[in-house]
């Protein structure tokens, strides 16, 4: 069987030699063997693992998706982000890491968002001060330049 799973901006597994893949859904785990009747599924945010013909297994987490089989050959999984591993012990270090640095963006952007915040309120009381009024003419783009 062949195994795609993509994201928004990449594909990030294309494996055409898939024998077997499990899963999780709200209705629970679930396997796909070749020849599966079609099937489209909501995942759930799981470890999707896959044995493949010449590798063994391989894992992938998710934060859920969609899972469609189609002819029972083609698995396809699209969802918004998923970490590989090579072993669960490795996925488990690479999935940590990812959220440390999704936190660390997600704060990053928090600071960021306050610093505007401030320098708006700044300029619009130094126009204020300046003996300047906010007449119902003046446009906020002029107020911060």
């Amino acid at each position: 069987m062949r195994l795609i799973i993509s994201t928004p901006l990449d594909v990030i597994v294309d494996a055409d030699d898939v024998r077997s893949l499990r899963a999780e859904d709200e209705s629970g785990g679930f396997g796909v063997l070749p020849g599966h009747v079609p099937l489209l599924t909501v995942l759930r945010a799981c470890v999707v693992r896959w044995r493949r013909e010449s590798e063994g297994w391989a894992f992938c987490a998710l934060r859920g998706g969609v899972l469609t089989v189609e002819n029972g050959a083609t698995i396809r999984i699209a969802c918004r982000q998923g970490i590989l591993g090579a072993d669960l012990s490795t996925l488990e270090g690479g999935v940590h890491e990812h959220l440390a640095q999704e936190s660390e963006k997600a704060r990053a952007a928090r600071v960021e968002h306050a610093r505007m915040h401030v320098r708006a309120i700044r300029q619009i009381m130094l126009h204020i001060s300046d003996g300047g009024d906010l007449a119902s003419d003046v446009r906020l783009d002029e107020v911060f330049q």
